[in-house]
């Protein structure tokens, strides 16, 4: 069980010196940006202390991402995943990944930012390219006798808005942008991954999805395993994988359990509609993946 670690950097402060290798946990759908049903999701905002204080430990053998994301935002995973290399850069410490259930789309983008991955034989692993998914509305506002209203300054400002037909230059200037993004994601596995990628690119950047022991045959991971079992055999029975977590204010801590979690305002329906649409897309993510 990973042991939470408190205010302090040093690991033990008394006594024998054992090794020490910090755990961040990379969980959930990235960029949730906190709707009510879904909270705060996978951001950079959220991690991000937890990373400066997990490459401040002294004595840290290496740092650990135990990973479990169906992917999301590609801009959060590109900043996650270089202040990670530039920590570990700076303070010259390796990374190690393992992924949970799924390391998938920018799930695996942020294990790209270890310099070894490790998977379970049955996680599913890879799905290298870019979705872009909504719904159209147009023939559901016509039947409730809903006439909509869009006013711009800007050609494309309401570009492929859901409750207008689409059009084709609409598409084409999106499938643009999914082509440029999905261009740099090749160019961050090729960068990360380099001489240990043994599949074609026709194959590997088609947004296919692998079990980790395909994935390990290919290169897209280095070997099959889960994150107690690889470090103690690393570094030893007696390393410490002491969780970082965000800090909390000393007021929350104090009332933590104390008081209720915050609800959804039966009076705002906008709320409740956004709330279970967020809810609902963060589902779907996760279900391409069959979880």
């Amino acid at each position: 069980m990973l042991e939470p670690i408190k205010a302090r950097l040093r690991w033990p402060p008394f006594g024998k010196r054992v090794p020490v290798v910090p755990v961040i946990r990379l969980a959930g759908v990235i960029g949730g940006g906190g709707a009510p049903l879904r909270g705060e999701g996978l951001s950079f905002q959220g991690v991000s202390s937890s990373i400066e204080r997990a490459f401040k430990i002294n004595g840290a053998k290496a740092v650990a991402l135990a990973i479990n994301s169906p992917g999301g935002s590609p801009v959060q995973s590109a900043m996650i995943g270089n202040r990670i290399r530039t920590l570990a850069a700076e303070k010259e410490i390796p990374v190690i990944a393992f992924v949970e259930d799924v390391g998938a789309s920018g799930g695996y983008w942020l294990a790209l930012a270890a310099d070894e991955i490790f998977a379970d034989a049955n996680s599913i692993v890879g799905s290298i390219g870019v979705i872009s998914a909504g719904f159209g509305f147009v023939d559901a506002i016509q039947k409730l006798g809903v006439e909509r209203r869009v006013y711009t300054a800007g050609a494309f400002k309401s570009l492929l808005d859901p409750f207008r037909p689409e059009d084709g230059e609409g598409i084409d200037r999106l499938k643009t942008i999914m082509e440029e993004c999905h261009g740099n994601f090749r160019e961050w596995v090729r960068e990360r991954r380099g001489d240990r990628l043994k599949g074609e690119d026709r194959d590997l950047f088609e947004g296919q999805v692998w079990t980790g022991k395909q994935a390990c045959d290919i290169g897209l991971i280095d070997g099959l395993g889960h994150l107690h079992a690889v470090l103690r055999e690393r570094f030893g029975e007696d390393v410490k994988l002491p969780l970082v977590t965000r800090p909390r204010p000393w007021w929350q801590r104090r009332l933590s359990g104390r008081i209720a979690a915050p609800s959804l305002d039966v009076a705002d329906p906008k709320a409740w509609v956004d709330g279970m649409l967020d809810s609902l897309e963060e589902r779907a993510v996760w279900a391409r993946f069959g979880l």
